[in-house]
């Protein structure tokens, strides 16, 4: 049975609804070590029905989510709940990490606990994004790294490729740089030198693609696109909410009038559907990659569907090998750096 470790603080609704959906992911197979404040929690039938479970509740009342410094929080505060979360995974008590605090906490204690992985430079968080009657596109990096030098986003399109491959499905996965413009001339001075990387000796085994603008990237051309975390973080957050505004501008216009009430109740079942497609919570949180185990981040504001489903996904990643395919893909496509260079890059 594997084993996820949760961070149940942090999150935006509270520790009982993390502890929710805990409850729903134990339902369905999976162990779950909950770290959060007990109190929070519930009442003492309330965490009775959770041991019924197979929810392991460990009373851990301190929150670093809202600490201005991550990582020095993570080293002063070992009695963290995602620092406690974190530990159980590099114990080998659990086999993966789940967290709804804030990311910067989550990858903190992620490098200080699980440690980086052989070879990788920076963690990236890739999140496979849902396109309405398509495959998923893969973005990284979506929050991990607020900066990054060409090095690492070099390094990110061949981990995404990876991912794709051994997770995704794609045989040989259409790998693009998030751009102001499709030309190699655009972009930053860093995003012209990746390009310039990507399309040379840097770019064996990559199916590269090129650049891509915003406005084509939920296109189907594309698997993998990649990025630093700050534009990542604001790209994806600009999706989900005009995702979101979108849907609720359908269901205030189809309100709006006795005709569209009637074209409502006829559009409901395919809105019903998009709404699925797209929606965060169904998707579970993004993949911690190049950690030597496996992160899943949840978004704080989930409800317990969406926290059931981080653990699950979580869960499903370690019995589906997801580290150890994709390290075996750097390793066959020459991605990995070594000591020497890893030696010279301090985390952000």
């Amino acid at each position: 049975m594997v084993t996820v470790a949760v961070d149940g603080n942090g999150a935006d609704l509270g520790p009982s609804e993390v502890a929710a959906g805990a409850e729903i992911a134990a339902g369905h197979g999976i162990h779950v070590i909950l770290f959060a404040d007990a109190n929070g929690v519930g009442d003492v039938a309330e965490r009775a029905r959770l041991a019924a479970a197979g929810v392991e509740l460990i009373d851990a009342p301190v929150s670093i989510a809202k600490a201005p410094n991550p990582a020095a929080a993570v080293k002063t505060t070992p009695e963290a709940s995602i620092v406690q979360a974190a530990r159980a995974v590099s114990d080998g008590r659990a086999h993966a990490l789940v967290s709804g605090g804030s990311t910067g906490s989550a990858l903190a204690a992620g490098l200080l606990n699980i440690k980086r992985d052989r070879g990788i430079y920076r963690p990236a968080l890739a999140l496979p994004l849902p396109r309405p009657g398509g495959d998923p596109v893969l973005l990284l990096d979506v929050g991990a790294n607020v900066s990054c030098r060409p090095e690492h986003l070099v390094q990110f399109a061949h981990m995404g490729s990876a991912f794709a491959q051994a997770v995704l499905g794609r045989a040989a996965p259409r790998v693009a740089l998030l751009s102001n413009g499709e030309e190699p001339s655009k972009g930053t001075e860093d995003l012209r030198e990746v390009f310039e990387r990507l399309s040379g000796e840097a770019g064996a085994g990559l199916n590269f693609a090129g650049n891509i603008e915003a406005t084509t990237m939920l296109k189907q051309e594309i698997d993998v696109v990649v990025m630093d975390g700050f534009t990542g973080n604001i790209t994806l957050k600009a999706i989900e909410a005009t995702s979101s505004e979108v849907l609720h501008a359908v269901r205030d216009a189809a309100l709006s009038s006795t005709r569209g009430k009637l074209g409502g109740l006829l559009l409901a079942p395919s809105v019903r559907r998009l709404r699925a497609q797209i929606d965060p919570e169904l998707q579970g949180g993004a993949y911690m990659l190049g950690l030597r185990q496996l992160g899943v981040v949840a978004h704080g504001r989930f409800t317990r569907t969406g926290f059931a489903r981080a653990i699950e996904v979580a869960a499903r990643g370690v019995e589906e090998r997801v580290i150890i395919r994709t390290r075996a893909a750097l390793e066959e496509a020459g991605a990995l750096r070594r000591p020497a260079d890893l030696a010279r890059d301090v985390p952000s």
